[in-house]
């Protein structure tokens, strides 16, 4: 089973913090970090939904201008998440600029921008084009266990970890995938079709057993159509899969809550990408600099359980030393707990 996004580094492991995750069957795209986007085509740019950030230090932020400048004039609305001060940084980024003819533009391109704020809410606020980016504060929101979007297929989460000041990682949580057996679909006499996505959506929403399932198709002998529960499709013809946990950690410092904490979000990840600035022998920069050594991001992970393992956000230092990094962050994930 593929997992429904395809996750890239745009700056490799060595550059600017960003992952691009490519949705596989829908024209989109999410961003985790926004380092330096000169690697990312403009195709790409303009497929981005929605958009997560860690904290706003230069190397996780600064591509918030060639995303704006790429979007601008695009007639949606780029959702955007961050930690606490979050939404005073967007509304300077904006402010920075003179904004007299931009709604001479026939869209009102928007951001919506979220942070999280330190008494457990969601706060809010607009920023359209056509009123040149003005702050409008909108409805705060909880956002229990973390959830900042939750949709049909997939969840995505957030813990607020330490790196000096509030710095956010992220999961990225498919929901169960719902397969079919297209044999057992026929022993009840039901072909294929365009009615399966309303099944699916049915279990994937949770929705009662009882909920009536209308199927139609039409064949030679005309236009037909039928009426089942849900729990009989289920328990007769699909096969539920838990979906994939992708999970992203960077910019902390190596302490025993961090530590809980991303055991606590990344459980069982399917995939970890996790940053690696120093090697151990650096230990004593790393913890002045408030990063993770290789080896302390092999603990993590070994602690959280993960399944794959993505070393990135290395220090320019070891150019050409990228193995020594790797061994080291696999040599304290295989370590006895």
């Amino acid at each position: 089973m593929r997992r429904i996004v395809t996750p890239e580094l745009v700056n490799g492991c060595f550059g600017d913090p960003a992952l691009y995750l490519d949705f596989q069957f829908e024209k989109r795209a999410m961003l985790i970090d926004l380092g330096e986007l000169g690697a990312l085509p403009p195709k790409k740019i303009l497929r981005l939904t929605d958009i997560f950030v860690t904290h706003a230090h230069m190397d996780h932020f600064s591509g918030f201008d060639r995303l704006l400048r790429v979007c601008l004039g695009r007639g949606a609305a780029l959702r955007l998440y961050g930690p606490p001060g979050f939404l005073d940084r967007v509304e300077h980024k904006l402010a920075a600029y003179t904004w007299n003819l931009v709604e001479n533009y026939p869209a009102d391109f928007s951001f919506l921008a979220h942070e999280v704020a330190p008494d457990g809410l969601l706060r809010a606020a607009r920023f359209r084009s056509h009123e040149r980016f003005r702050r409008e504060a909108l409805a705060d929101r909880h956002n229990p266990d973390g959830v900042l979007l939750d949709e049909p297929a997939f969840r995505v989460r957030t813990a607020v970890l330490d790196h000096g000041i509030a710095c956010l990682a992220f999961s990225f949580e498919e929901k169960a995938h719902v397969n079919v057996w297209k044999n057992r679909l026929a022993e009840i006499g039901l072909p294929t079709g365009p009615w399966l996505k309303g099944l699916k959506r049915a279990v994937t929403e949770n929705l009662p057993d009882d909920t009536p399932i209308r199927a139609w198709w039409d064949d030679r002998e005309g236009s037909h159509e039928r009426q089942l529960p849900l729990g009989e499709l289920k328990a007769r013809a699909l096969q539920l899969v838990r979906g994939e946990k992708l999970c992203y950690v960077t910019d902390v410092v190596y302490h025993a809550e961090n530590q809980a904490r991303v055991a606590r979000l990344a459980a069982d990840a399917d995939l970890l990408f996790i940053e690696s600035v120093f090697l151990a022998e650096d230990g004593d920069h790393a913890s002045r600099k408030l990063h993770l050594t290789a080896e302390q991001a092999g603990r993590m992970a070994r602690a959280a359980r993960a399944k794959h393992v993505v070393p990135f956000h290395f220090s320019p230092r070891y150019a050409g030393r990228e193995a020594e990094l790797r061994a080291e962050l696999e040599r304290a994930r295989g370590e006895q707990l």
